[in-house]
């Protein structure tokens, strides 16, 4: 007689992530997840049509709605542990990131993790469960188009896990439930050691090469994980140390320039509201699905995106959430960055100033706060042909093949959207004067977007970055321990490593 199950095949994957799960929220109905499925030789995890359409439906719908993980803690490690903003409140959760005070305990650094191996674990069940939908409705076109979309999805968990803790836990099927008969030899799949690094960047690949062939086209909706949006990945990814090609960089980037991507007109036409939002506000003001979008989230009115609560006023509700700090102030390191270049247009959608209950960093009466996400209904951007574009003139300068004037007309065509000088002929004609220039107008164009400690640590200019900042920029809180390479990546949450006894701590921590 077949023994009872113990636990279910999704719940393997999360396992990891639910022990130490800060801010998991249980499941209190029945499901497979609860209850567990009866694991036969060929598992039917989609009964129809119907239900394979509803689980790629709800992958959508927690990439949408989950942007305490993929918005609010990217900003704050990718500015507040950079030279780009301070922690804007006093707590632990923000002060850690902005004083390099990380550790396993790191809440942002526990939730992130929970979150993102609990996503790939949905992908990946819906991978493995759309091939073998029950009904035989789909057609190999259709069930190979929607499982490139769950690879691209995965993909992004995975590069940003990776970009994240370096070596991490790549699952790629999905378990059978546990029984009294085989708990022995399922152990390994409960609590996985983790992948190295490189190992990873393969997998990830692996995903965005087969979504590359397989994924619905946009059609102008930026909102789906589109082919463009396999080419832009491909593109970040091929800029990584572990797996760098920088021709493959410049051939997906003009992939997508093919495609018809371009920078919008005015750089403000990616951020603004139009008209007088705090006497009035309508959906119709936000820009959405511009030619330089690639990725986006879009909140319309009834589904706002509570996040922007956390980076200043929020402009349909003027007073709603603005009596306490925000998370992400930014530094006057950055802002010294913007007017060196007389960067006005850039630093006006970046940056606002409101007078404020705090002073925490600034005085009350004129508080700078990040303006990128000023409502609750603004888009936001995962990829954009901006950030693209730069990643090839940073090609074009540190690739096989250097062409500095090619590098340097991107650059002067960044600058020109945003009103500034174009590059002197000693900037164009020397390499690492140009790359310099390079590294700061990435700086400049991406800031307050999370890209900015991904690019020190990827272009291996932590340490210089983070000691010149520490240097000049008064505001900096004191650091609890200097930058060095073992900064690099994040703590594993102690709570993993309690768990897990097959997954190994990163260095320094």
């Amino acid at each position: 007689m077949k023994t009872k199950y113990i636990i279910s095949g999704l719940a393997a994957f999360s396992l990891m992530a639910i022990s130490c799960g800060l801010d998991y929220e249980p499941v209190d109905t029945y499901s497979d997840v609860t209850e567990g499925i009866e694991n036969k030789e060929e598992e039917t995890i989609y009964k129809n049509r119907a239900d394979a359409e509803s689980a790629l439906l709800a992958l959508y719908e927690d990439f949408r709605g989950n942007q305490n993980q993929l918005q609010l803690d990217w900003l704050l490690i990718g500015d507040v542990h950079s030279d780009n903003a301070y922690a804007g409140t006093t707590g632990s959760e923000v002060v850690d990131p902005a004083t390099n005070d990380l550790n396993g305990t790191t809440l942002c650094v526990n939730r992130d993790w929970n979150y993102y191996m609990l996503q790939a674990a949905k992908c990946t069940k819906f991978i493995v469960g759309v091939a073998s939908v029950g009904d035989k409705s789909l057609t190999d076109a259709e069930i190979n188009t929607m499982r490139a979309q769950a690879e691209i999805l995965r993909a992004f968990i995975w590069f940003r896990m990776v970009r994240m803790w370096g070596n991490i836990p790549v699952i790629t099927t999905v378990p059978e439930d546990i029984t009294s008969e085989n708990i022995a030899e399922s152990y390994e799949t409960y609590f996985p050691a983790q992948n190295t690094e490189a190992e990873a960047y393969e997998y990830i690949l692996k995903d965005l090469n087969d979504a590359y062939l397989y994924a619905p086209e946009g059609n102008g909706d930026k909102t789906r994980f589109s082919k463009d949006v396999a080419r832009a990945l491909l593109a970040k990814v091929y800029a990584e140390k572990p797996v760098r090609n920088y021709d493959n960089v410049i051939k997906y980037v003009d992939e997508l320039t093919a495609r018809g991507y371009d920078l919008c007109p005015e750089y403000g036409d990616l951020f603004n509201i139009d008209g007088p939002v705090k006497d009035g506000f309508t959906a119709t003001s936000l820009f959405t699905n511009t030619q330089e979008s690639i990725l986006e989230v879009h909140y319309p009115v009834g589904s706002g995106n509570w996040a922007s609560w956390m980076y200043g006023r929020c402009l349909e509700d003027w007073d709603n959430s603005f009596s306490w700090a925000k998370w992400i102030t930014p530094s006057r390191d950055l802002l010294a960055a913007f007017d060196k270049i007389g960067d006005t247009k850039r630093k006006e959608q970046t940056v606002v100033y409101y007078e404020c209950g705090w002073s925490n960093y600034y005085p009350a009466e004129n508080y700078p706060f990040m303006y990128k996400v000023r409502s609750g209904y603004s888009n936001v951007f995962f990829l954009r042909y901006d950030d693209l574009l730069l990643l090839k003139a940073e090609a074009l300068i540190n690739g096989n093949n250097v062409d500095l004037q090619g590098a340097a007309d991107i650059i002067d065509r960044i600058r020109t959207r945003a009103g500034v000088a174009k590059l002197k002929n000693s900037e164009k004609n020397n390499k690492e004067t140009l790359f310099e220039v390079y590294v700061n107008e990435r700086r400049l164009e991406l800031a307050c977007e999370g890209e900015r400690w991904f690019d020190l640590v990827r272009l291996d200019l932590v340490e210089k970055a983070m000691a010149e900042a520490q240097r000049n920029d008064p505001g900096r809180l004191p650091l609890a321990v200097p930058y060095t390479v073992n900064s690099y990546l994040l703590p594993i949450p102690q709570d993993v490593l309690d768990t897990n006894p097959n997954v190994v701590q990163n260095p320094g921590y």
